[in-house]
């Protein structure tokens, strides 16, 4: 049965995960929102509406996992009398409005925005999309029309519940809408005890329902993925989920989780749920999370692997909004589902929850690998554009893991920073700018360069081989926790064994402490 198509003429508002009427809404007063472009046009964008408490307002029936709702270039709603604080906001191309209105008991009050471009990256063909969204299918044309987003994947099957149960399949997974955005229906998520992996590219749900928390082994389900669609994409959610290592070892991901739904709009969450826990006397609250999450990304591109870095918010289980965490990816020439992908797996990308940072080294973008014969230091020569609505103090350039680059920035939302990078071997680098804000992890990070000098085209560190092989060790003292069948037990510690393996050959193979 294909699915019915939403008529873009209904104007509505996304609260939650379903849809509701403004005339269904409870309260004394009115407030009627417009919202328009610099050329005076009504567009899309979400509003984050608090009451005098810093709460939410309940009454426009907002669930404790949202805070916004959609506003499809107008509409009114009923509240309790009172004041209230505004967020107007679409996505970081956009400008953030803000403000205050009081709405007296009877009274209809008007918020009039209007909403500046601050960058339009689809001139320079970069295209955003968001890896990690948990709302109705039904609704996905709106949200990502709010957020200003290209590419949204829902994920309509995990563990808990599958979408389609019960359901016929639709026709087409695939819908394209105002010309270049789309939404794929069919995304799915393994998430227990070893973390969360993402599937994209299925053109039906893994039967995953009714696994435990440890058997089977995510393994089985990555294999039958992979028998079944040689298209399929895997995105590990988080970097520091305890299976991580096993995943980079044998599941072969494209791409993981950098800007990850732990860094959220208005806080951080502070801890590593239950995955491996950072030193937080060094990596100290509320931000630690977000340094760990970089670190343990330098550390997989330090033992070789070139893994491109993705985003994803977890909207409609977390109060994220769709988009807030999003990957922009260079695509040359028309927009398609599948050069976004291609796109992103070579890592022509960059991450961002707030900041705007392209940057070309030598004229080239990320993920490119510059090679040469090694008798001689490679000059690299940056050009960086930094647009944020926070402060940034300085633009960072991280080799091999340290920093060894920084730009300082001034007052100014918007800027034109160049360097010059000389380098001595092969290895990687980046481009990260991290914002002052106190509360959460706003950040933008580009995918990798790679140099590749003389006989020894890839730098492998010994050190992080280590540290991922000590990390094997520990996990697989914990799996008999929460399994104790032992024919299960040694079912699931084969691949455990087979990734410390693969881990233990990787350190021999090291090329740098």
């Amino acid at each position: 049965m294909s699915r019915p198509r939403i008529s873009h003429a209904l104007v509505c508002f996304v609260i939650a995960s379903d849809l509701i009427w403004a005339s269904r809404l409870l309260g004394d007063a009115k407030l009627t929102l417009t919202i328009k472009d610099s050329d005076g046009q009504p567009i899309p964008a979400r509003v984050h509406l608090r009451d005098e408490a810093g709460q939410a307002v309940k009454s426009l029936g907002l669930s404790d996992r949202l805070d916004h709702l959609n506003v499809d270039g107008e509409q009114t709603v009923s509240v309790p009398p009172g004041t209230y604080k505004y967020s107007v906001e679409r996505s970081p191309e956009w400008e953030q409005v803000s403000g205050e209105v009081t709405i007296a008991d009877g009274d209809t009050k008007m918020v009039a925005v209007v909403l500046t471009r601050l960058v339009d990256l689809t001139q320079t063909e970069w295209y955003s999309g968001d890896l990690h969204i948990h709302r109705d299918p039904e609704l996905i044309e709106q949200l990502l029309r709010a957020s200003d987003l290209h590419i949204g994947p829902v994920i309509t099957w995990w563990n808990e519940r599958n979408h389609w149960k019960d359901r016929d399949l639709p026709t087409s997974n695939l819908l394209q809408f105002d010309g270049n955005r789309f939404a794929h229906l069919m995304a799915g998520e393994d998430e227990r005890e070893g973390g969360a992996l993402l599937y994209f590219g299925l053109e039906k749900p893994l039967d995953i329902t009714g696994s435990s928390r440890e058997f089977p082994s995510p393994m089985t389900f990555v294999q039958r993925a992979r028998e079944r669609q040689t298209a399929l994409h895997l995105d590990i959610e988080k970097p520091f989920w305890w299976d991580v290592p096993i995943w980079l070892a044998l599941a072969k991901p494209d791409t993981v989780g950098l800007a990850n739904n732990h860094m959220c709009r208005d806080r951080m969450y502070e801890d590593e749920a239950w995955g491996r826990p950072r030193d937080a006397e060094r990596l100290t609250s509320p931000r630690g999370n977000g340094y760990w999450t970089q670190e343990l990304y330098y550390h997989i591109l330090n033992t070789g692997l070139r893994i491109a870095p993705s985003a994803g918010s977890a909207s409609g289980v977390l109060p994220n909004p769709v988009g807030y965490n999003r990957v922009y990816v260079h695509v040359d020439g028309e927009l398609t589902w599948d050069k976004w992908w291609s796109g992103l797996r070579a890592g022509r990308s960059f991450v961002t929850n707030g900041p705007v940072l392209e940057c070309r080294a030598n004229g080239e973008i990320p993920g490119t690998v510059f090679q040469g014969d090694g008798t001689r230091p490679f000059r690299v020569s940056l050009d960086m554009t930094l647009t944020s609505q926070d402060r940034v103090k300085e633009v960072e350039v991280i080799q091999n893991g340290e920093v060894v680059l920084s730009l300082p920035c001034d007052e100014q939302s918007s800027h034109q920073l160049t360097a010059e990078l000389t380098i001595q071997g092969s290895g990687w680098f980046l481009v990260r700018a991290i914002t002052d804000n106190p509360r959460t992890f706003r950040f933008a990070s580009t995918a990798p360069f790679y140099v590749e000098l003389g006989e020894q085209p890839r730098r492998i560190s010994r050190a992080s081989c280590q540290f991922f092989l000590d990390w094997i060790d520990e996990r697989m003292q914990r799996v008999p926790d929460k399994l104790i069948d032992p024919d299960q037990l040694e079912t699931v510690l084969a691949s455990h064994k087979q990734a410390r393996d693969f881990w233990r050959q990787r350190l021999m193979t090291a090329t740098n402490l």
